[in-house]
């Protein structure tokens, strides 16, 4: 579909083929145990042995090795071996994979030389702020966050109002989510 906030609901052989791939992952499978999805929140912190995911779950060995076999089949824990020692640690690109399923496609038509800023505005659901010259995305379906667009798949360094386009791209636009990387307390003296 084209035009104003036009939805495309298409789906090419390249979305399907990756769809079922994805399924055969068995990433929703994976996902559909909550001890599963706190190992992987464990994990997300930092590498865990089996061992160490097990008593930091409070389960046994064997059962947990049980349910790291299902994050590894669908891809979404990386096994590193050092020796005999196995060290696992999660694959955040997977993860991320599996929640770009769930996004939005749209098509829009504007003249070249337009901004990313002119097409986004044909977009239904796209929330710009201006703060001094510059033009930042605010929301999407009035989801407030912090967002980055990509065109082609790179990020580029300047504005969504200064990008100017010389032919067909397409833009993906990204909301950063906060993912506890480092906490730290502070004291004082």
């Amino acid at each position: 579909m084209v035009g104003r906030g036009a939805v495309s609901y298409q789906i090419d052989a390249r979305i399907i083929i990756k769809w079922e791939a994805e399924m055969k992952g068995n990433i929703f499978k994976a996902l559909s145990s909550k001890m599963r999805v706190d190992m992987l929140k464990l994990l997300m912190m930092r590498e865990y042995h089996v061992s160490g995911l097990a008593k930091a779950l409070d389960i046994s060995v064997p059962v947990a090795a049980k349910h790291v076999k299902v994050l590894e089949n669908a891809e979404l824990v990386k096994r590193k071996k050092f020796g005999k020692t196995h060290v696992l640690r999660v694959n955040k690109e997977k993860l991320y994979e599996a929640m770009a399923i769930f996004s939005a496609d749209y098509e829009v038509k504007v003249q070249k030389g337009a901004s990313i800023l002119d097409a986004l505005k044909e977009v239904a659901g796209v929330g710009i702020k201006r703060v001094g010259d510059k033009e930042f995305i605010v929301s999407i379906d009035e989801e407030e966050g912090f967002f980055v667009y990509e065109v082609n798949g790179k990020s580029p360094n300047v504005p969504i109002n200064e990008y100017k386009m010389e032919k067909g791209v397409e833009i993906e636009i990204k909301r950063l989510v906060p993912v506890l990387k480092k906490k730290v307390r502070v004291r004082l003296k």
